[in-house]
């Protein structure tokens, strides 16, 4: 019995489908959107993409991806002494710390989990980058006073902060740090990639 081998446009709709968000229908109007391009643009389109990973670097302290400096292996944010280095958010995305940054409310450094922990997850531990917080709590504890859980309010976020609070709580309460929460000014449910700046800014203001 012969396997069918997968054409270029399914194996491009497969692609896309593990896009967060993306289903099927939208995997596949993108791979028809691609083939009505002209031949330049898919040419630019596949360089910048081909590019992509020696132009981008990861930051080494709160590990978002920031334009690659030769030499440079903090980004930004975490090389402003200006910052409030006191202060630690912890978010799931990229996305969710550059929506917190365009809120113009806080001013202190990030550490960016790489995601959130499904409620049946097997492995937490291997699903979100919780050893490189736990030693970077205990590195700057000296400096830091309050460590802010900012997942998105649904279930997949409630109980990735539980779980970090669960696991870094001894920590920072030997050392007198403070963990709290962004306050329901974000509706139950909703995603922090997605808030305004005015909700952002009450969710801090309040936060618990």
């Amino acid at each position: 019995m012969t396997t069918s081998k997968m054409t270029k446009i399914e194996k491009l709709t497969e692609l896309f489908r593990q896009f967060p968000g993306i289903g099927p229908r939208q995997a596949q109007r993108f791979v028809y959107f691609l083939l009505s391009m002209r031949s330049e643009d898919l040419s630019e389109l596949s360089e910048t993409i081909g590019s992509l990973s020696k132009e981008v670097s990861q930051c080494s302290s709160c590990f978002r991806f920031f334009p690659a400096v030769e030499n440079r292996y903090k980004c930004e944010i975490c090389s402003d002494t200006s910052r409030d280095n006191s202060l630690l958010f912890i978010v799931a995305k990229d996305v969710d710390l550059e929506s917190v940054e365009k809120s113009r409310t806080y001013g202190g450094l990030y550490f960016v989990t790489g995601g959130t922990l499904p409620l049946n997850e097997k492995n937490p531990d291997n699903k979100i980058r919780l050893k490189n917080l736990i030693d970077r709590t205990n590195t700057e504890s000296q400096n830091l006073r309050e460590i802010i859980l900012g997942f998105n309010l649904n279930a997949e976020g409630e109980h990735t902060s539980s779980y970090i609070e669960e696991k870094i709580g001894p920590i920072a309460a030997k050392k007198g740090i403070k963990i709290s929460f962004l306050a329901r000014g974000l509706s139950t449910g909703a995603e922090l990639e997605y808030a305004d700046s005015t909700t952002l800014k009450n969710a801090l203001k309040n936060r618990t």
